[in-house]
This record gives structure tokens, C-alpha cells and sequence, in this order.
């Protein structure tokens, strides 16, 4: 398996624990979360079972549909037949019967998988769950339940912070992640797929480090070749992924796509009151519950830009796949199937990689500051941007502000070879420094730091980056 071997080694830990453990996991839709369980457990899952997906069916006798199917999973995982539930009290009764019949005293693995699709309206099935675990779960010291979902927004309510029966109930939870660049890199290799590290880049740029997608990549095909099969061809596979990754884990979904494409229009991204006045929406729970399942799910990320309150926190897009979906799939007026092909070198793409680059730059953070050596210091990354009517302004994509009185002002360039300082950029980057210093203390010390593909060329102008920062340093 690549890589996940902090998140194996926290699940074998759990695994040898004598007690018993509710283990929550959450992730971003695709990224691999059944596919954890079921490398780590392989042969050791007693029972295990997925609900069906609400969509597209009806909501009358839906529930009765999900428990047949509870009853069928358990039935031929070896439950002795009899009287099918009505409920998902009988459900759980029958599972606990089942359980206790063929206990050993080795531990049990339950994996209840897409678990918020089992909580159909009126269902019963959350107090039903509550019961099973604190009548009977929670007092078996052999019994290990692992749940997981994509619809964030429903495991962080209705189990890790749950203010009810099951408040406090889950012992673990496990966020997962996209891969790294570092692992989207030992991918290809176990796939025998042979990409460079500034192609890894770009796929990373398009699929988000999402195993799933890159999955579907072609061997025989060159990169270009592989996007246009996967989302401008016919009968692309990803053409319609935007639309699958939030229909099937939102109650709501049109509301959740607004506030991705409404994040997608600007690079810093909105605050809280931005967001609810674009949109015309209110500032309430089930708007936080969707700000609070895409951030959980990796889509975006909030901070405080640099120099503001806490006040002004801002919410970022930061998902790849969203990001480039939207910038060339979703405008397409008209059917190309070669238009990245034909387009791969134009300025149009050219631009785009800039932009997409300083994601990735601020979805590998920790790598960059290892490179800086300063792996051990507390930061925080934001962006920060200074208008003026009197001088010309400045905008920082990335600003990592340390603890030790230093900030590291980052300048992001994607270039096919060593990136060249000239006259000009230099005057930029001056200005930029000398607008920044003024904002902050005169303790503090301001470090030009240069995040690029290969290296920085030698020049008359190349001093004014104290630090330099290349994709090898991003893959370590």
C-alpha cells in the first residue's frame, strides 16, 4: 500500500489495545478511505458492511431497503437465518446474536462502511447505533468498530461531535488525506507508470494526489494524452466526477457547489460575511456544517491573511481537481477531444500552472519548511495583499509567519528550467519586501524565499532570495 503508514500503524495499534474502540474515518470522496480498511485488516474483519447510496431512489421504502440489506450482508458473513428486521434496533439485536455466537475471544472487527447513508429520514438509525454501542459495544473489550463515510459533515455531527447519547463514544478518528507529491511518486513507480517530477507536478495539479483518479491513468499514454481521454473525450470518466463528488455525500448539494465555484473566483478567497452576501445566503448552521464537511474533506482551507484579526478569516479553495475542473472542463462551449493536447503549451495553460503551482505549494507546507530547516518552529501560512491609491500595491500568495520573528515572503514560480531574476522583477520583489516591512515589527526579520521547479540562475539579481526551495525539496 502507498503510503498511509501512520495511518496502518494507528490502526494495528488499536487493533492490539484491550479494550473496546469506535473508530471514526473521514476523508475527501475517492481518496482511498475502504480501501485503508481493507489493506489493514484484510482476513481480519469479522463482519463487515456498506450502505447503499441515496441517490436516485425513493424515499418511501427506502429504509426498508437498507435493512434487507444489513440482513443479507449479515446472513452471508454466517448469521443463522431468521425473521428479517424492521428496524434498525432488530438490526443491531441480530448483529450483537451474531457476534456473541461465534466469539472466540480473539478480537471482533466490525466495518460499517458509507455508514451516513444507513441514517435515511426518520430512520431511528443514530439512537439505534447509540444503543448498540452503549448497551453492548462499548462493554465488549474484544470489539473493534470501525465506521467511515465521505459525507464528512454527517460523521462529525452525528458521531465525533455528537452532543447525545454518543458524546465522547468515538475512541479514534482518522482523517485521510490526499497523497503527497512524495507518494503520488511511489504510485507511479509501483504502477510502472514513468512520469518526471515536473510531470508528477501537473497530474498533482489536475487530480489533487486522489488514488482513485490517478487510477485511470494510462501507462502507454503520454500525460496530455491521459487528461484529454479522461475528462474532453466522449465518454470522459471524469467528465461528470465534479458533480458525483458532492451529489452523493450532501443533503443539499447545489448549495455546496455555490460556495466552491463562488471560492474559485478569487485566489485568496472570501470570508464568512463575502461568501453569505455573494450568495444571498444565511449565516446559520447548515452553512457552517457545509464550510466545516469541505474543509474536513480537504476541498478548502481557512486562515487569517497576514497582518488581520481573527475576525477576517478567509476560506480558500485548495482542492486541485475542483480548481482545474472548473477552470477548463466546466467552460467547455464546445466538444475538443484533443484541447489539452492542443493547448498544453499555450498561454492560456501557461498562466493556469501558475496559479496551480501556489496550490501546491500551500497543500506542502511542512515539506517546504523542512527545506527551510525550520521543521521544528510554530508558523502559520496565509496570504497577504496591500492596496494603496497613493503607490502601487502588492499581493503575497504565500507568507509563512514564524514564531522566531522571521517571515518567509514566498515567491512561486513554475518554469521548464532554472527561473532567471531580471532588472524589473527585482524592483518588484524590493517593493513587495519594503510594503511588507511596514507591517510588521522591526524585530522582525524578512526572508525572500523562492519556491520553484529546478533552481535559481546565478545573476546580478539573484541575491534577493535568501532561500531557494525546488521540487526535489517538495518530494522529500
Amino acid at each position: 500500500m502507498i503510503g498511509r503508514k501512520q495511518e496502518v500503524q494507528e490502526l494495528n495499534k488499536l487493533y492490539e489495545s484491550d479494550r473496546a474502540e469506535l473508530v471514526a474515518i473521514y476523508g475527501r470522496r475517492r481518496v482511498g478511505k475502504t480501501y485503508l480498511v481493507d489493506e489493514t485488516f484484510s482476513d481480519r474483519i469479522t463482519f463487515r458492511h456498506a450502505g447503499l447510496s441515496p441517490v436516485g431512489q425513493e424515499a418511501k421504502g427506502f429504509l426498508r431497503t437498507q435493512l434487507n440489506h444489513f440482513y443479507n450482508s449479515l446472513e452471508l458473513q454466517g448469521m443463522e437465518p431468521c425473521q428479517k428486521p424492521s428496524s434498525w434496533q432488530d438490526a443491531f439485536l441480530l448483529l450483537e446474536k451474531h457476534l456473541q455466537r461465534i466469539d472466540n475471544g480473539s478480537r471482533q472487527v466490525v466495518f460499517l462502511d458509507e455508514m451516513p447513508w444507513l441514517d435515511t429520514p426518520r430512520s431511528g438509525f443514530i439512537s439505534a447505533f447509540e444503543g448498540f454501542w452503549n448497551t453492548w459495544g462499548c462493554h465488549r473489550k474484544n470489539l473493534m468498530v470501525i465506521v467511515c463515510g465521505s459525507a464528512n459533515s454527517w460523521i462529525l455531527d452525528s458521531l465525533i461531535n455528537n452532543h447525545g447519547g454518543l458524546y465522547n463514544r468515538v475512541t479514534y478518528e482518522i482523517k485521510l488525506s490526499p497523497f503527497t507529491l512524495r507518494e503520488c511518486e511511489e504510485y507511479y513507480i509501483s504502477n510502472q507508470i514513468r512520469l518526471s517530477k515536473y510531470d508528477i507536478t501537473q497530474s498533482y495539479m489536475i487530480f489533487g494526489g486522489i488514488p482513485y483518479y490517478m487510477g485511470y491513468i494510462d501507462r502507454g499514454l503520454s500525460l496530455a494524452q491521459n487528461v484529454d481521454r479522461l475528462f474532453f473525450s466522449k465518454n470522459a470518466k471524469l467528465k461528470n466526477e465534479f458533480d458525483r463528488l458532492f451529489d452523493s455525500i450532501f443533503i443539499n448539494p447545489d448549495a455546496v457547489k455555490a460556495i466552491v465555484r463562488l471560492l474559485y473566483t478569487r485566489n485568496a478567497g472570501y470570508t464568512r460575511k463575502e461568501i453569505t452576501e455573494k450568495l444571498g445566503i444565511t449565516d446559520g448552521g447548515r452553512f457552517s456544517r457545509n464550510l466545516n464537511a469541505l474543509i474536513a474533506s480537504d476541498f478548502v482551507t481557512k486562515y487569517v491573511p497576514f497582518g488581520f484579526a481573527k475576525r477576517e478569516e478567509h476560506y480558500k479553495l485548495i482542492d486541485p481537481f475542483c480548481l482545474f475542473y472548473l477552470h477548463f472542463v466546466n467552460c467547455q462551449r464546445k466538444a475538443n477531444e484533443q484541447f489539452w493536447q492542443q493547448n498544453v503549451t499555450s498561454q492560456q495553460v501557461a498562466i493556469w500552472r501558475g496559479f496551480a503551482f501556489e496550490n501546491v505549494c500551500f497543500n506542502h507546507i511542512e515539506p517546504i519548511k523542512k527545506a527551510l530547516g525550520i521543521s521544528g518552529v510554530i508558523s502559520s501560512a496565509s496570504a497577504w495583499s496591500k492596496r494603496s491609491e497613493e503607490e502601487s500595491g502588492a499581493q503575497i500568495d504565500l507568507l509563512i509567519d514564524r514564531n522566531d520573528n522571521v517571515v518567509n515572503m514566498c515567491e512561486m514560480k513554475f518554469y521548464s528550467g532554472d527561473f532567471a531574476i531580471n532588472k524589473e522583477y527585482y524592483k518588484v520583489l524590493l517593493h513587495r519586501q519594503e510594503l511588507l516591512a511596514r507591517e510588521t515589527s522591526p524585530k522582525t526579520s524578512i526572508r525572500s524565499t523562492l519556491i520553484t521547479t529546478f533552481g535559481l540562475v546565478q545573476n546580478e539579481y539573484s541575491g534577493a532570495f535568501t532561500n531557494v526551495v525546488t521540487l526535489d525539496d517538495l518530494f522529500a
